[in-house]
């Protein structure tokens, strides 16, 4: 049975307490917040002298490094939030942290933990749609206008740290590194000095290549939440939002359509593939690896891995606001 602490008490800080009081292979110490609102257990993390095999770090990103150093400090196998850090200085200094103490880590990139995710990797790794030559996704729905209203999302809240992250690392994970990028920004239509809209061309250390349609600011049914109805607050669609081709064949996922073929003159025929299914929540399976983890296991994503997706995010929201 592992001890777990949760530190950071929002939305996604409660999720991870709920799973962990309701899995069978934790102990739950307790939760960590400044905000006695928020039902908190302790103040700080160095009030915690309770044993603690590992912590759940839910806190705003820009604590992210802090508090994971501090856990690890302590000894804590660590579980952090994505993205795992606000810069790559802060990233940097949590890796070497975690190599210095010895200790497991995860970020939660939870949706490799999908099972429809974790087919597509593998469809594309046993070539059945060939060598990856290209790869599109669209990430396009209209925010609310009173998401941006009051809060530090007026400005700052472009949708590349707070969506296309996931994106990215879903394509580093089924397609192979990301070397290269180049972006331009769309016009702004909220009259705000914010990122809105966008394209990125991305280049694969494998030679593929790739391209990222987005936009908070357009209806319409393509995102990852849309079409997997991963998010219950946003309306789910079941339609298509990434496409990858190959040298035989091509991908569109979610529906995980495979079309094979192989020359212009017949047409490509789709290729029946039983679509997997969650066998339990992603936020779950973390969890259940975090456990793992904690006893030796390889991590899915850890924190070196993740610093990766957080440079090639960071460099696009450098290019879209020059």
């Amino acid at each position: 049975m592992k001890r777990i602490l949760v530190v950071g008490g929002g939305l996604i800080g409660i999720r991870h307490v709920e799973a962990v009081q309701a899995h069978a292979g934790c102990v739950w110490v307790g939760l960590v917040d400044p905000d006695a609102s928020m039902g908190a257990d302790f103040a700080d993390m160095k009030d915690v002298v309770e044993p603690v095999d590992g912590v759940i770090i839910a806190t705003p990103t820009h604590l992210h490094s802090a508090h994971g150093i501090q856990a690890a400090q302590r000894g804590w196998h660590v579980l952090i939030e994505k993205p795992v850090a606000d810069d790559l200085q802060g990233a940097r200094r949590l890796e070497t942290a975690v190599k210095h103490a010895k200790i497991g880590s995860l970020v939660g990139h939870h949706r490799r933990y999908h099972a429809p995710v974790q087919q597509l990797k593998q469809v594309i790794a046993e070539g059945m749609i060939g060598t990856v030559v290209a790869a599109n996704v669209i990430w396009a729905m209209r925010k609310p206008d009173d998401y941006f209203e009051g809060n530090w999302r007026t400005a700052g809240g472009s949708p590349v740290m707070i969506n296309l992250v996931h994106d990215i690392d879903i394509l580093r994970f089924v397609i192979g590194e990301i070397s290269n990028t180049a972006s331009i920004r769309g016009k702004g239509l909220r009259g705000k000095d914010r990122i809105e809209s966008g394209a990125i061309a991305l280049a694969f250390e494998n030679g593929a290549t790739g391209t990222i349609s987005f936009a908070d600011n357009a209806a319409t049914p393509w995102g990852f939440e849309a079409g997997t109805g991963e998010n219950p607050n946003i309306g789910t669609t079941h339609q298509d939002m990434m496409w990858i081709m190959g040298t035989k064949g091509a991908i569109s996922f979610p529906s995980m359509t495979v079309w094979s073929g192989q020359h212009w003159g017949n047409a490509a025929q789709v290729r029946p593939i039983l679509v997997a299914k969650n066998s339990v929540p992603p936020l779950t399976a973390q969890l259940d690896l975090f456990i793992d983890v904690m006893n030796g296991a390889p991590p899915l994503i850890d924190v070196a891995d993740a610093t990766r997706t957080l440079e090639i995010a960071l460099n696009i929201e450098e290019q879209l606001s020059a």
